[in-house]
């Protein structure tokens, strides 16, 4: 990683505690995986050499986050640690309205359940998992409107995160209620691609001619801004916060994962300018999350959150945490490895369409790139294609594909090194090297809902091959 000047661009940390990694042999991860039934979710953490299943909740904290935990004040109501929280994200986002969630699916659930009626769409660049199933949960339909740039994984063009405006358009003055519109920033389920300025200032004019609300998932905000700035020569200069307070005074609200760039181990938030929504969100989250000062939140967690609100949008953070995927994604391009272009902010993404051509859709060649990743060298990935996102007829099983078949190799934030990530590149360019031998998979059995956390899989044989488990 080198940075403008040519100089190393280094960790912004030095490491003040370690943790073992326990090194295991293939012949343990093959044992491994087959009684988990092939899902990489169903392993144990001590059975994974390097985790990059998800940078939500796994990354390092800071020394300043750990001495913040200490001034955690856990009073049932009226914490001053709420208020140290509450100041954070007002400061950083200009929400006036902030009620703290477990995480960010419990502010996606307490915002739809408010808003969200049986019938009603609701429009996104593309929705993730979790947001996926809570629209469906309160009858709605979740609707992704990707730009058409995202559908070539290998073009470079710099704001494939962006959501389709003249489609958008169609949507908002269609026959169906649309309780309100989103934009994920960045785009997660589409290779970590940003948005642009330009995009969501157009989105939101779009939206408040058409009284509909705008509200951003916000999990990885700060990845974005810098991104925006990278990519758009008019914002050269210009300060991430500030790029990150442009940003959120388009929008009418947010759901966050502080779990992502709040840069800690648990915790989100909702955030709106709405003063009867919040009281409606207010109301309902004494039922199951608890008072809206904590949010199913400690002190601790709620001071923790607010340290890391501030600390990422560091810039040296941010250049680091950039230049890091960027160079497992060019190392991997330089090996033939096919890489979603350009590489996004929290994670390489691997187009398993382009590494497995030979393996139907219906075989899920994602989830057959995930396995073959650990059997070689316990690195842990998470499929984001047809088993995540792909669209299964209730009354007859028919399955629509994935718009596209995707690995992503999510790094935790401060956690590893770049040795670490260059085993990361020897063991996926060695599983590409081997690419022609392996199968896909079949699904023998999944829930009805977020199958990927829980559906147990068969291998499937290739021609002239002996059958695997």
């Amino acid at each position: 990683m080198t940075s403008e000047d040519s100089l190393p661009i280094i960790e912004p940390f030095r490491i003040k505690s370690v943790e073992p990694l326990r090194v295991s042999t293939r012949a343990e991860r093959c044992a491994w995986l087959d009684a988990a039934h092939g899902n990489l979710f169903a392993l144990r953490s001590e059975q994974v050499m390097i985790d990059l299943l998800t940078d939500s909740g796994t990354g390092a904290m800071s020394s300043d986050q750990w001495a913040a935990l200490m001034r955690g004040d856990e009073s049932y109501a009226g914490s001053p640690s709420f208020f140290r929280f509450e100041r954070a994200v007002r400061e950083v986002f200009g929400f006036e309205h902030v009620v703290p969630t477990h995480q960010g699916r419990a502010a996606e659930h307490f915002l739809f359940e408010a808003l969200v009626h049986p019938g009603d769409v609701v429009p996104n660049n593309t929705h993730f998992d979790t947001t996926r199933a809570n629209v469906v949960a309160c009858g709605g339909e979740p609707l992704d409107l990707p730009c058409p740039q995202l559908a070539d994984t290998a073009s470079r063009e710099p704001f494939k995160g962006d959501i389709d405006l003249e489609v958008l358009e169609r949507v908002l003055t269609g026959p169906r209620r649309v309780p309100l519109a989103m934009i994920t920033l960045t785009n997660n389920a589409g290779g970590g691609q940003p948005a642009s300025l330009g995009n969501v200032r157009a989105m939101s004019e779009l939206c408040r001619r058409h009284g509909v609300p705008l509200f951003v998932d916000a999990c990885r905000f700060a990845e974005n801004a810098w991104l925006m700035r990278e990519r758009d020569p008019e914002l050269a200069g210009v300060d991430v916060g500030e790029l990150v307070r442009r940003t959120f005074a388009l929008a009418d609200g947010c759901t966050m994962s502080a779990k992502k760039d709040g840069l800690a181990n648990i915790g989100g938030f909702l955030g709106m300018r709405d003063p009867k929504l919040a009281e409606t969100v207010r109301r309902a989250m004494v039922v199951t999350e608890g008072f809206p000062t904590y949010g199913g939140l400690s002190g601790r967690d709620l001071e923790a959150v607010a340290q890391g609100l501030r600390e990422v949008l560091q810039e040296d953070y941010l250049e680091y945490r950039h230049a890091s995927v960027a160079y497992v994604a060019r190392r991997l391009a330089e090996r033939g490895v096919p890489v979603v272009e350009p590489p996004g902010g929290h994670a390489i993404f691997l187009d398993a369409a382009r590494f497995l051509p030979h393996v139907p859709r219906a075989e899920y060649p994602g989830q057959a790139v995930a396995s073959e990743l650990y059997l070689e060298g316990g690195v842990r990935a998470c499929e984001i294609g047809s088993v995540m996102l792909g669209a299964v007829d209730a009354a007859t099983g028919a399955e629509t594909p994935a718009a596209q078949e995707l690995v992503r190799l999510a790094v935790p934030r401060r956690t590893y090194t770049q040795s670490h990530m260059d085993y990361v590149i020897e063991v996926v360019a060695r599983v590409h090297a081997r690419r022609e031998r392996i199968g896909g998979v079949r699904i023998v059995e999944s829930p009805p809902v977020l199958r990927h956390f829980g559906a147990k899989f068969r291998r499937v044989r290739r021609r002239g091959e002996a059958r695997v488990s």
